[in-house]
């Protein structure tokens, strides 16, 4: 009993992580009810990857930048762009795909240069530069194709919006080998990576997850990873935006967790002037966060190209509205300092599975934005709800008449008589 009320306890206090993750299955299981079966079919789960990998791409820079305390309106104007400038390069000035892919990502590190330089150290703040940003590069796509569809794209770029790993059995086979292995793989490290960071935390003392949520959450997770597997093993096997999404997720953690970089930006969105005070160089880190949203935003735009086979004039329109809402639906704070890949990770397939779902039941464009409005809304709201109830301050705390511990004992001031015979002495 004292182990469950103990695992309850915790899950309190992390409700912040563990709340998003609870949705997402709600979510899902509220759907799979509602689509009769449809949105956990094979065919499905694959399509429901494939369309949202952009918005995920492009979810892993957006909640760096906010993390930091900043925000990027123009990602969705860059991306579009990008697949504009890529249906130049290799349809009109034959470029093989090989050397446009580059050639495009560092297009986009210098677009997230330009804004990042106006951000960083001219002091112009990131609503407003990305705001012009996304004016800018619009009219830049709308230039570059002179409103009209650039098509088609050879099969190697179209491979990596929609491409697939190659099958091992040549389809003889009811489940294709390839994706189960690495699935199966996949699990396996994530067991072993969890086990070992748990053995380290607890050689340090700080361990403060209990063994039985740890297992909850260790199984749940491996149980979930399998049925991924499992069903993207039955329609055409892994798709190679998967691969990269997937390598991208597991860099950019690492990235975040552990290494200097990470620390500093969490420190910058946690405290600027405190950051400032302690060495870190605030305007350089700021910079080279914008330099890698540029990158993302590149290859988000040649994913989606190549997935349509063609560089269209509203190419990328809305993308920044939703990798934004994945990235506060994911648990990143509005004010900045908290949020990580893997949340934005969970709020962009909330997002995917609400206009995936929605779609399947044939409601209209109006009610899923409606819709879509009030989850990032309840998101925002829930965010702010628990920094209140964890801290107490707030109206919303007074409101609900939340607990909190008690302020710490102030020392008593000492009498005048005793501060004048001290500075005496």
């Amino acid at each position: 009993m004292s182990a469950l009320r103990e695992s309850l306890g915790f899950l309190t206090s992390q409700l912040r992580q563990v709340g998003i993750f609870v949705a997402l299955i709600l979510i899902v299981l509220l759907f799979q009810g509602l689509t009769g079966g449809i949105l956990l079919e094979p065919q499905n789960v694959t399509n429901l990857v494939v369309q949202n990998s952009y918005i995920l791409i492009l979810a892993i820079g957006m909640v760096m930048v906010i993390i930091a305390g900043h925000i990027d309106l123009s990602v969705g104007s860059v991306a579009g762009f990008i697949g504009a400038v890529a249906g130049v390069m290799i349809v009109h000035w034959g470029w093989p795909w090989w050397a446009a892919i580059p050639a495009c990502l560092l297009v986009g590190a210098l677009v997230g240069a330009w804004q990042g330089y106006w951000i960083a150290y001219v002091g112009i703040p990131a609503f407003i530069v990305t705001l012009a940003g996304m004016l800018i590069f619009r009219g830049l796509t709308l230039i570059t194709l002179k409103n009209q569809q650039i098509t088609p794209f050879p099969a190697e770029l179209r491979a990596l919006g929609g491409g697939f790993l190659p099958d091992l059995t040549g389809g003889t086979s009811v489940l294709e080998w390839l994706t189960v292995i690495l699935g199966v793989g996949a699990t396996a490290a994530l067991l072993i990576q969890a086990l070992k960071e748990r053995r380290i935390r607890r050689k340090f003392d700080l361990e403060s997850e209990p063994l039985v949520w740890f297992v909850i959450k260790t199984a749940f997770t491996a149980l979930l990873m399998l049925i991924i597997t499992f069903l993207l093993a039955s329609y055409r096997g892994t798709p190679i935006v998967l691969v990269v999404l997937a390598a991208l997720v597991i860099a950019y953690t690492a990235l975040m967790n552990n290494s200097v970089f990470g620390r500093h930006t969490y420190a910058i969105g946690g405290n600027l002037h405190a950051a400032e005070l302690s060495g870190i160089k605030t305007k350089a880190v700021t910079f080279r966060l914008f330099v890698n949203m540029g990158v993302l935003a590149a290859l988000a735009g040649l994913v989606f190209t190549a997935r349509l086979n063609s560089a269209q004039p509203a190419g990328g329109t809305g993308f920044e509205l939703d990798s934004i809402a994945a990235a506060f639906i994911g648990g990143a704070a509005v004010t900045g300092g908290i949020g990580t890949v893997a949340g934005a990770m969970i709020g962009g397939l909330i997002m995917g599975v609400l206009n995936n779902g929605m779609s399947i039941l044939g409601l209209g464009t109006d009610y899923q934005q409606l819709i879509k409005g009030l989850v990032l809304l309840v998101a925002v709201g829930f965010d702010i709800f628990n920094k209140n109830r964890s801290g107490g301050g707030g109206e919303i705390g007074k409101r609900f008449k939340l607990k909190t511990s008690p302020p710490p004992a102030q020392e008593k001031p000492a009498p005048a008589s005793e501060a004048v015979e001290a500075g005496v002495k």
